[in-house]
């Protein structure tokens, strides 16, 4: 090859590469500037919180927010790591690092909002002292809400755990079941289906409300508000790292932080969600 064409093949390249980062700034300046903020949650509370409480206030701010209801604990993140949406508003901490862990996302946190009571619900029996030996307990299946659920039957005094504050813990580490509880390991949206089926059951809040039960009169046993689990289990704002500057999110989150969200959460939930701001 001569060098005119080894220059002009430079030159392509060169306009090539170009174009190609001048195309993804552009793409990147866009999705950060667009005044519409797409956001998937859980449809109680989240949901609810969201168009009811923050959209007018983001209207105000020239900002239009739609959001994308899941029912589950997958897709929400999957869809925020895909681009597919600005943000999502369904889980904790504990549950964001494992999923980043298992699944390789690149998801983080740019603040709380609430914190859900974790609560013991009953199921064919009624209390606690009635329970049978060999009773079925259901369970969430993902590693920090079936923690949770253990935390909380260890504090009800039904089983102990090998490390009576692992966040991780699993079935595996149960030392002592002295009434023999057997598990019943189950995606947490579909716990309350189980609820006729099973003795107990352990569920997150908002999945205990969207089952039809008061979080504040209907459980056996609860967590405790201003412990260990309400600073660990607060339900956070999580987007793609790279994005938690975007002027849409600061918007968000400004937006959700406010006494008008705060007033609306206290007086719709009654104790069953909590702020956290």
């Amino acid at each position: 090859m001569n060098s005119k064409k080894i220059i002009a093949a430079v030159i392509t390249l060169t306009s090539l590469v170009g174009l190609t980062l001048g195309g993804c700034s552009s793409r990147k300046n866009a999705q950060e500037d667009n005044k519409t903020i797409m956001i998937a949650a859980s449809p109680t509370p989240h949901s609810e919180i969201l168009n009811k409480a923050v959209k007018p206030i983001l209207q105000k701010e020239g900002y239009k927010l739609v959001v994308k209801e899941f029912t589950d604990y997958v897709q929400p993140n999957t869809a925020t790591e895909e681009g597919e949406v600005d943000a999502n508003y369904y889980q904790h901490l504990p549950y964001l690092d494992n999923f980043n862990k298992e699944k390789g996302t690149h998801l983080v946190s740019v603040g709380g909002i609430h914190f859900e009571p974790f609560g013991l619900y009953p199921g064919k029996t009624k209390t606690i002292k009635a329970l049978a030996n060999g009773a079925t307990v259901a369970v969430p299946n993902d590693p920090t809400n079936e923690a949770r659920a253990l935390l909380l039957l260890q504090d009800a005094g039904l089983i102990k755990l090998k490390n009576p504050n692992d966040i991780n813990a699993t079935t595996k580490d149960i030392t002592e079941n002295p009434k023999n509880l057997k598990f019943k390991e189950l995606e947490a949206a579909t716990v309350p289906t189980a609820i006729k089926d099973v003795d107990l059951a352990a569920m997150n809040g908002n999945y205990a409300i969207q089952a039809g039960f008061n979080p504040i009169k209907d459980p056996l046993a609860s967590e405790k508000v201003g412990g260990v689990a309400a600073k660990t289990y607060e339900n956070i704002i999580v987007v793609k790292k790279g994005s938690e500057n975007f002027k849409k999110i600061k918007a968000l989150l400004k937006a959700l932080k406010t006494s008008e969200v705060r007033d609306y959460i206290t007086k719709t939930y009654k104790g069953a969600v909590l702020p956290v701001f």
